[in-house]
């Protein structure tokens, strides 16, 4: 399966430890996972596929669902459903509400033009790393990846940057906590070695995925830090592999995405420039 159709638009479950306040309405929680269970792989859905995908029974799902077709947001024919352009309002929400994907989308597009190559702007989102903002050059990558697109942390360069952002004990639980499947014979799953490559990162200030997402793409990223020093996102650009070795790769490309990041970096936080 390609991983980036696997991991687009995958549904957030709460944690099952989670005690939710007196303020929290679950009715809520259910409709919008609903529709983030749409994705390319699922685009129409019958009412008992929603329900399976969300954890959730029949008729709970029909309230959502039924709620959400009368307000816009889903279109049915009595058997499936499907999404409504009206569901875009709450991406441009974020996207327009939010400095960081605006600010970066103009970099994210001049790196994409000199390199001829795909870049990408992601932060944390539970267990993975989720894309808010992107740019595809004219060698397009995998189909399906764009913004909004979830990757794995362990096993993703924009992840693993992300992960070596945080302190080591808690980079080391949330590695222990995440599923890490071998999703190609390249895919590093091993704790420690994982450990070895987030310590390289802070030591190098990059990280790097040769093959371990899909064995024809390699990727590297950098961090986007605040004017402390935290690790507030990271950007990466992508390569087919039959193109570059990775040492080609990091010396043609390393350099220009670490000026695309510090550009962001000095449009994000001015003061500190």
């Amino acid at each position: 399966m390609n991983l980036f159709l696997r991991y687009a638009q995958k549904c957030a479950k709460p944690r099952e430890d989670a005690m939710p306040d007196k303020n929290f309405v679950e009715s809520l929680r259910k409709g919008l996972e609903v529709l983030t269970c749409f994705d390319r792989r699922h685009t129409r859905l019958t009412l008992t596929e929603v329900s399976r995908r969300i954890d959730v029974t029949p008729a709970s799902a029909r309230r959502s669902l039924a709620t959400l077709v009368e307000l816009g947001y889903l279109g049915s024919d009595g058997k499936l459903y499907w999404m409504l352009p009206k569901a875009l309002l709450v991406a441009y929400s974020y996207l327009s509400s939010r400095p960081m994907p605006a600010l970066a989308q103009p970099m994210l597009d001049a790196l994409s033009e000199k390199t001829r190559e795909s870049a990408s702007l992601g932060t944390l989102l539970d267990e993975d790393a989720i894309i808010i903002g992107r740019s595809t050059a004219r060698r397009s990558l995998s189909a399906g990846l764009g913004i909004g697109s979830r990757l794995p942390v362990y096993c993703s360069a924009i992840g693993r940057v992300l992960l070596a952002g945080l302190p080591a004990p808690e980079a080391k639980a949330r590695l222990l906590a995440v599923e890490r499947a071998r999703l190609t014979s390249q895919t590093v799953v091993d704790q420690d070695a994982l450990m070895g490559i987030l310590e390289a990162c802070r030591a190098t200030g990059w990280s790097y995925s040769d093959g371990e997402l899909e064995l024809a793409v390699r990727s590297m990223a950098v961090p986007v830090r605040d004017p402390q020093g935290q690790t507030i996102a990271a950007m990466s650009i992508a390569v087919r592999a039959e193109r570059l070795g990775m040492g080609e790769f990091r010396d043609a490309f390393l350099q220009p995405l670490l000026r695309a990041r510090n550009e962001l970096e000095k449009k994000l936080h001015p003061a500190a420039a």
